[in-house]
């Protein structure tokens, strides 16, 4: 089972460090328990922070993500990647940038993925949401 896992892992860092919304979303399950934003599900500010469940709105967090960020400005860097039977946790650092306001933000993240027959079933991500949020408010005036 961690063998697979792994290699579920390995093939989710390749897409989502350039394909499409649509290739990384095949990685998931049909019903995913999908998780972004500790405590609060949402963020109204941060258009990919939404609860979401399905496939096809796996698809929509990466093309939104992908919409609303500079992607030549974005970085994210892996510390550790610890897999154990069916779950992953990767530990890392992101640093991205945002379009409709042009701040910057960075952020450590903790990301627990569940892979079952195949497919990503849970996708929990432990992120500084409020580093996120804090990227969209408009600039002072």
């Amino acid at each position: 089972m961690s063998e697979n896992t792994q290699a579920v892992v390995e093939e989710f860092l390749r897409r989502t460090a350039g394909d499409t919304p649509e290739r990384i979303a095949e990685l998931y399950a049909e019903t995913v328990d999908w998780r972004v934003s500790w405590p609060e599900p949402e963020h109204p500010e941060v258009p990919w922070i939404r609860p979401r469940s399905t496939r096809a709105e796996v698809a929509d967090h990466y093309r939104t993500f992908a919409r609303v960020c500079v992607p030549e400005a974005g970085e994210v860097r892996l510390d550790q990647i610890i897999v154990d039977g069916a779950d992953a946790v990767l530990f890392g650092a992101s640093f991205q940038q945002v379009k409709p306001t042009g701040k910057r933000f960075a952020m450590t993240f903790a990301l627990r993925l569940t892979v079952r027959d195949g497919l990503i079933s849970r996708h929990h991500m432990y992120e500084d949401s409020l580093a996120v949020e804090a990227a969209f408010r408009a600039r002072p005036a």
